[in-house]
């Protein structure tokens, strides 16, 4: 989901927050506490944050066939679930996600909208939400009715015989169709251009709930604001639309020759083998029949998604369509893509967003884990930002620094969580902090920093993140009010890994850490506590002072300099340097010190020093009169209160 970009953004929202928080006090042994997991490690996930020998997950295979009817707007189709339950426990029911029906007006999230809306918000008094004409389920080539029942958004499928544990294997065959929203909760909807709708289709088909060894089943309604708990397999899916449609979606279009034309077909070919970006269908050809296959009314587009945890797709007859190659690790290929109306085929705009989705997929291909989808499609649409395995929705007004964020954050989101699997819905940090932490490497490296100025320094951060109105990062997202849910889901834990990386554990063994945690954890579903166990246990450092302070509480940094003495009251002696730990959560020390001869100098302090209590002396190797001392003289930390960052001798 889009993330919070800029720092006018930010400034706007310090302006309207209230003042920071101060006032913490600091206990050493509350921060150095000796227990913070609350498990201990098993079978089935290792004490070292691990996948243990005994991990299991269940696995949801689906087949879908689908219809777009574009003048009611409406989307009928029939899904066939494979559901393998690979638990030790065998399970007389199955629980199913049915989130459109967040869009029913009598629908819990609804109800939950407060009066005044927001990006939430049912609009327009729109009354959608699933129509399901049939609940089959498959046995030995025979379809019969089963027992269900819906509440909200959940389903509730009863089972005649309990499904079998360690492998068993069930068959639903469910028919559905909805009405697509105009905005539906900035997930997605229809957008008006001046060539035709552009349809963003997502949460479009019944998808099971997650049975895991943490919950049980994971049933959280859908309201809103917390995102999405999936489980992995394969999707094929197919998508009938009007034959002046181009449909785009998740995975790889199998069928090209039936719904390209012969031109496009070989423009995607050359795309294929192309650095550049190569127009497959361009703003001219828009309007032109020859731009579509002749001779029929409706085309078939069929698509197929392997290890995937769910698909997207769009579909307009109003598309501008671009792609180039993605060169992955290992020599292996992707196709960056971009669709998009004429009104936004502009050099500031749109016609840059394939180029955006190649580096993006590169650069966190290279860092974390390779991209694992054929294509990597960029939607414009009404969509603000929402991401979906290999295809991701975005505005199709954002042009410049503000498009190149939205793509590259959205397409980040292909690691976290589609690749590694945590739940949204419990925990959104997990995936939107350290997407936001990753989107930040990127930023730096695109185009030699042509938009490093998306990434907002830290002290601007501070009062965004620390005021007497903030909440703790370890919230479930439909509790966080929704203007802290920038701070606390997206930029807090984002920056708490830059922490991490430059001033904890430092950039090279991090990186290492973030890799090592990526490949162990993906396509599975990871824990927080198996997040923390993890980079402790590869980097060697034992950080649940960090995870207690930043992510479970609202620990403020504020380190402060106290003053300067001399050994022997002489400063060719050397100096004894005073710091002290005023707020609540202890870090290392970076200080500068000047002396009147023009030497500075910098000393680094682990954050052991702190194990002590709120004061720190140390000795300093000075062979003249110290004039000023500096606690981080960079503003690397969101320290609360720089006023006693300073101190300089008297004159």
């Amino acid at each position: 989901m889009k993330r919070n970009l800029f720092f006018s953004t930010l400034v706007l929202l310090t302006l309207l927050v209230s003042g920071i928080a101060l006032g913490q006090q600091y206990n050493q042994h509350e921060a150095f506490a000796p227990v913070f997991y609350p498990m201990y490690g098993d079978k089935v996930r290792a004490a070292d944050g691990t996948p243990g020998p005994e991990y299991w997950q269940n696995r949801a295979d689906y087949a879908i066939d689908a219809s777009l009817n574009d003048q009611d707007h409406t989307v009928k189709g029939v899904v066939t679930i494979t559901y393998t339950n690979n638990s030790p426990q065998a399970l007389p029911f199955v629980w199913l996600q049915l989130d459109q029906n967040i869009y029913k007006t009598e629908s819990r999230g609804n109800a939950a909208t407060a009066v005044s809306g927001g990006r939430w918000a049912n609009r327009d008094a729109f009354n959608g939400g699933y129509t399901i004409s049939s609940v089959k389920i498959l046995e030995k080539g025979k379809e019969a009715d089963v027992a269900y029942s819906i509440d909200d958004t959940r389903m509730q499928v009863k089972l005649a015989q309990k499904l079998k544990a360690q492998g068993g294997v069930i068959r639903l065959k469910i028919a559905f169709e909805f009405k697509i929203p105009k905005y539906g909760t900035d997930r997605l909807g229809q957008l008006d251009t001046k060539n035709g709708i552009i349809y963003e289709v997502a949460q479009w088909y019944p998808r099971m709930c997650v049975y895991d060894n943490l919950n049980g089943w994971n049933t959280l309604p859908y309201l809103g604001q917390g995102e999405f708990y999936l489980e992995y397999g394969d999707i094929t899916y197919s998508i009938d639309a009007p034959v002046n449609h181009i449909v785009v979606g998740s995975g790889e279009l199998l069928n090209p020759k039936d719904v390209l034309t012969a031109e496009q077909q070989k423009r995607w070919a050359d795309a294929t083998q192309s650095e550049k970006t190569v127009i497959l269908r361009s703003a001219a050809e828009v309007t032109s029949a020859n731009s579509r296959p002749a001779g029929k009314a409706r085309l078939t587009w069929k698509f197929k998604c392997t290890n995937t945890r769910d698909v997207a797709w769009a579909s307009s007859k109003s598309f501008v369509w671009d792609a180039a190659r993605i060169n992955l690790p290992g020599g292996k290929k992707s196709l960056a893509m971009s669709v998009y109306p004429v009104e936004a085929a502009t050099d500031s705009a749109w016609n840059r967003s394939t180029e955006y989705v190649k580096h993006s997929i590169e650069f966190y291909s290279n860092y974390l884990y390779p991209y694992t989808y054929p294509t990597a499609v960029n939607v414009a649409g009404i969509v603000g930002g929402m991401e979906y395995p290999g295809i991701v929705f975005c505005s199709a007004r954002a042009k410049k620094a503000s498009l190149w964020g939205v793509t590259s954050h959205e397409f980040g989101h292909n690691w976290f969580p589609m690749i590694v699997g945590s739940n949204e819905r419990k925990f959104p940090w997990m995936d939107e902090g350290f997407n936001t932490y990753i989107n930040t490497l990127a930023d730096e490296r695109f185009n030699n920093g042509e938009y490093a100025s998306n990434i907002a320094p830290t002290q601007a951060l501070t009062h965004y993140l620390f005021h007497d109105s903030t909440e703790s990062i370890y919230n479930i997202p439909d509790v966080t009010q929704q203007r802290n849910l920038g701070a606390v889901a997206y930029r807090k834990p984002g920056l708490g890994l830059t922490l991490l990386r430059n001033e904890i554990i430092g950039a090279q063994r991090f990186d290492s850490a973030m890799r090592y945690y990526t490949h162990a954890w993906a396509f599975k579903h990871p824990s927080p506590y198996d997040f923390f166990h993890c980079i402790e246990n590869y980097t060697g450092e034992t950080l649940d002072w960090f995870w207690r302070g930043w992510f479970m509480n609202q620990w403020t940094i504020d380190q402060a300099v106290v003053g300067v003495s001399y050994i022997n009251n002489d400063p060719k002696q050397g100096s004894v340097i005073t710091i002290r730990n005023n707020g609540q959560l202890p870090m290392p020390v970076t200080v500068e010190i000047t002396q009147d001869n023009n030497k500075k100098e910098t000393v680094k302090l682990p954050v052991e020093v702190w194990q002590h209590g709120t004061t720190w002396k140390f000795r300093h190797n000075s062979t003249g009169t110290v004039t000023a001392v500096n606690i981080d003289p960079r503003q690397k930390l969101p320290d609360v209160n720089r006023s006693n960052n300073q101190w300089n001798a008297a004159k």
